[in-house]
């Protein structure tokens, strides 16, 4: 894996100065909740950072690699391209920092949509993304909290913002934020084990 050093100057130059700082604030964000969590905080600091990585790219651009790399889109993906970021950018990711380590490739692949069965790295990449110190919407406050405390229970209320946020807006639900949303309830009630 490239340094962390080299992986900073290129995630600025890939993205706009608004993204990059809010990558920076998912960056911290994550590191300390990796803390909290007991979960490596070098996979956390690098997930963070580089979560967004292809968030500036035009559709056309995502569009390009997801051929290039032979990306398999789903439907909903292919109504709702700007989806691929957290795909393509989990391939850049490999590709442009030389970043091998599976769980920083999936909690980047998955930070939009969650999965089922998340990992710890997973939701807290998810909820970085959310809670990050530049978030601002109604909510946010009873989100940060509940990230100090529960990461489950955390991840599960962000979901739950998520999907009413798309059907507010009129948007197609993606299939892996129900079944992030599933495997979270029927861990709660202990039908799933992590």
């Amino acid at each position: 894996m490239k340094d962390l050093s080299y992986i900073k100057q290129h995630i600025h130059i890939m993205l706009t100065e608004k993204r990059y700082q809010h990558s920076l604030g998912v960056q911290k964000t994550a590191v300390h909740l990796a803390t909290l969590y007991d979960v490596p905080v070098e996979k956390a600091r690098i997930a963070g950072l580089v979560h967004d990585c292809a968030k500036d790219l035009s559709v056309d651009q995502l569009l390009k690699h997801a051929a290039q790399f032979d990306i398999i889109m789903d439907d909903l993906t292919k109504y709702q391209p700007e989806l691929l970021h957290g795909v393509v950018g989990a391939v850049l990711a490999k590709d442009l920092f030389d970043i091998e380590d599976i769980e920083i490739i999936d909690a980047i692949r998955y930070h939009t949509t969650g999965r089922s069965s998340m990992t710890k790295l997973d939701k807290i990449i998810y909820l970085a993304d959310f809670i990050e110190p530049s978030r601002d919407f109604d909510g946010v406050d009873l989100l940060r909290k509940a990230a100090l405390s529960d990461l489950d229970k955390a991840t599960l209320l962000a979901l739950e913002h998520t999907i009413r946020y798309v059907m507010n807006k009129g948007k197609l639900l993606h299939v892996d934020t129900i079944h992030a949303r599933n495997s979270l309830l029927l861990r709660q009630d202990g039908l799933e084990q992590e």
